[in-house]
């Protein structure tokens, strides 16, 4: 490979320079530059010198190096006892086809610095939907241990990059937007959770000013690591900007005896021209995977909210009938099946069917559910135990902690190390066991904690921990392919690239009430395509919140997600099932679209009126939600424009029921617009650019339109 590459792929290029045996720095991150003479670019994008920190210009790598001339956050921190703090990497080898290279190709560059006794690998790649991956992996070459503080790697974004979104949360408050300033200087958003994190900075996005959905230059990047983690945008008054991440390790949490590795997670970097560009290139990359679901996506029903932990063969079955008639394909049992688990003090970690609760074990109701027509799945939280169990009385050194006590409860729970062998085999076995046992086709994985004072024999332990359930989770994939697995975390707080390499769609939140879902799930979908977004309709009155709302907006919410009900549907009115069932109808007539299609997202002037929607690949046909989620300042709210129809193709614009009226109530909103009975045709340019007028909605309501196209 020469030293200076230029990979392309969906409209983005990435050029990468190693000119002088030097760590490889980018050229170009951005749009696609098409043919062009990279001798004459690496000239035109030359670092001035500027005679401060050292002599002549300073190559900013993408593992940048304080000895390159560099003041900013070095990409590698550690010392062997206190030396070789400082790195002067050279590359001796550069491959092509990085491991999980994609068509537009990639590279691994090998370097090393013998005084210091390190090797370093960087992968680099341009995936075929335009997303660059990249990590880097630290070797001890020398005769001493190594101690590694921090790995980054990094990507640089043009000055024109004025604004920063990232996002904080919450239980039940997860992914909220937060835009700043991109002023010089360090943004840091460091999760010490031990998971992904409610507070995780999930995508970084750097933007020109205003960027929006539809508009404005964006360059973000995601960390795909389901441990503590480390994100950050550095400006410098040298004119360097840079967005890096990587794992963030706790002290002496990796510590490198002579010839042992130590590997970064994967960096995401994403480019496009307005957010929806951006998430597309995750969205397509993951439907690529060969692992992604190839089966529509079943409507689901689960328990929690119906039973909690109050397991009744007859009460369940009586649920499990009513789910069936209204078109539910998956019936799922939470939490409360096993051990002495009547509520949660007590009985987590001891994955055995209670003699208790369900003395013919689960095969009553498993029956029950499958001979009805339905999929079975099961609640459970394999990385967690109750002080009050079995297994912590039993085996109380499977317990993280920092040595020498226990660290402070989370709901009454504590942490399994399963860095521990033993550990690890009774989970796998006992996982296994059940999956063996019963025809399980679906695990709901929860992980209800942050992992406080995480230690490993009294060392941190973080990292180990996150390794070990990357490990137990592709070994029962292996053992049982056929059976899907959910990310939950106490809601959304495990969502990331990595956890979903292992599991098949992600509980965006354990909040169901419909409004705060408008958000949540519009900004998992920034990273997260519908179809692995676990979306629910909850009862009228929220349990989180206590909220109410009709059947309508839940339902109409949770359709644009791997749709779901978790509501006691033996206490529901016959018009509240009527209504029900319509909807579980229409996701199932629309749900190969939903979930193959390229999410939208409008740019509305109102901030009380959202449009979003899905549409085609070939461009051939769309829905769209309109939702209300306040009062409006002024009355019309205006027209709305659906984004993301082919500009050169006329579309039959129609209300799609159940979505057509709110509620199924005409009184519901105003005077009925001229077209919204018959509809009306006009091109995606017209559709795109001046919209159409739609109801005016009471709060928290929402229409559905559907766009296909007549030629």
């Amino acid at each position: 490979m020469a030293d200076l590459t230029h990979l392309r792929a969906a409209g983005v290029s990435l050029v990468l320079d190693h000119r002088g045996g030097t760590l490889p720095r980018v050229l170009h991150w951005g749009a696609d530059l098409g043919e062009v003479d990279l001798d004459a670019l690496a000239l035109a994008s030359a670092p001035q010198p500027h005679g401060y920190a050292v002599d002549g210009s300073v190559e900013v790598a993408v593992v940048p190096e304080q000895s390159a001339g560099w003041l900013g956050t070095p990409g590698l921190v550690g010392n062997r006892g206190g030396r070789h703090f400082s790195t002067a990497f050279r590359v001796v080898e550069v491959t092509t086809g990085a491991e999980g290279a994609a068509e537009a190709g990639g590279a691994a560059y090998r370097a090393v610095d013998e005084a210091a006794g390190l090797e370093l690998v960087l992968e680099v790649e341009l995936t075929a939907s335009g997303l660059v991956r990249q990590r880097a992996s630290v070797t001890n070459t020398g005769d001493t241990d190594f101690a590694v503080d921090a790995l980054s790697v990094t990507l640089p974004v043009p000055a024109e990059a004025v604004e920063i979104l990232d996002f904080t949360g919450r239980w039940t408050r997860e992914r909220s937007p937060q835009r700043t300033r991109f002023t010089q200087g360090l943004r840091v958003r460091e999760n010490r959770a031990g998971r992904t994190g409610f507070d995780s900075a999930f995508l970084m996005a750097a933007g020109t000013e205003g960027f929006g959905n539809r508009s404005g230059e964006i360059w973000a990047v995601h960390t795909a690591w389901s441990g503590n983690h480390r994100t950050f945008a550095e400006r410098t008054r040298h004119s360097v900007s840079l967005l890096g991440s990587g794992e963030l390790l706790l002290s002496g949490e990796v510590v490198l005896a002579p010839g042992e590795t130590y590997r970064s997670p994967w960096q995401f970097g994403s480019y496009g021209v307005g957010l929806d560009a951006v998430s597309a290139r995750f969205h397509e990359w993951l439907r690529a995977r060969p692992t992604h679901p190839p089966a529509p996506r079943p409507v689901v029903v689960n328990t929690w909210e119906a039973v909690y932990f109050d397991h009744d063969l007859a009460r369940l079955k009586a649920l499990a009938d009513k789910a069936a008639e209204v078109g539910a394909e998956r019936f799922v049992l939470d939490d409360g099946w096993f051990g002495s688990r009547r509520d949660d003090r007590s009985g987590l970690g001891d994955w055995y069917v209670s003699d208790e609760v369900w003395p013919d074990g689960l095969g009553p109701l498993i029956d029950h559910v499958t001979g009805l027509g339905m999929q079975f799945g099961l609640w459970v939280e394999p990385e967690m135990l109750n002080e009050d169990s079995e297994l912590a009385r039993a085996h109380p050194d499977w317990i993280m902690g920092p040595g020498g006590r226990m660290p402070r409860s989370t709901r009454w729970q504590q942490v399994l190390d399963l860095a521990v062998p033993e550990a690890y085999e009774y989970i796998l076995e006992r996982l296994d066991d059940l999956l063996t046992t019963y025809p399980i086709s679906y695990l709901k994985w929860d992980h209800n904690r942050d992992l406080l004072e995480a230690g490993h024999q009294g060392r941190a332990g973080v990292h180990g921990q996150t390794l070990a359930v990357y490990r137990l989770l592709d070994e029962l994939r292996r053992r049982h392919p056929g059976v899907e697995i959910e990310s939950c975390s106490s809601g959304g707080g495990r969502v990331d690239l990595e956890v979903l390499q292992r599991t098949d769609r992600v509980w965006a939140s354990d909040c169901i009430d419909a409004l705060e879902r408008q958000s949540i799930q519009r900004w998992t979908n920034v990273l997260v395509p519908l179809e692995l977004i676990g979306s629910h309709i909850a009862s009228a009155t929220s349990h989180t919140t206590h909220r109410k709302h009709q059947v309508d907006f839940r339902a109409g919410t949770a359709l644009f997600g791997h749709f779901g009900i978790e509501w006691d549907l033996t206490a529901a009115s016959v018009e509240e099932l009527e209504r029900l069932t319509a909807w579980v109808a229409l996701y199932k007539e629309i749900r190969g679209l939903l979930h193959t299609g390229v999410s939208v997202h409008g740019d509305h002037p109102d901030p009380a009126v959202a449009v979003h929607g899905v549409v085609a690949r070939d461009g051939a046909d769309a829905v769209f939600a309109i939702v209300s989620t306040a009062t409006s300042d002024v009355c019309p709210t205006g027209a709305a424009r659906l984004p993301g129809l082919d500009p050169d193709r006329a579309y039959h614009v129609r209300p799609l029921p159940p979505g057509d009226v709110p509620d199924g109530n005409p009184h519901n909103w105003g005077v009925a617009l001229p077209w919204w009975e018959e509809g009306l045709v006009l091109p995606g340019r017209v559709l795109g650019s001046a919209g159409v007028q739609t109801p005016v909605l009471y709060p928290e309501r929402l229409v559905l339109l559907r766009a296909t196209a007549t030629g």
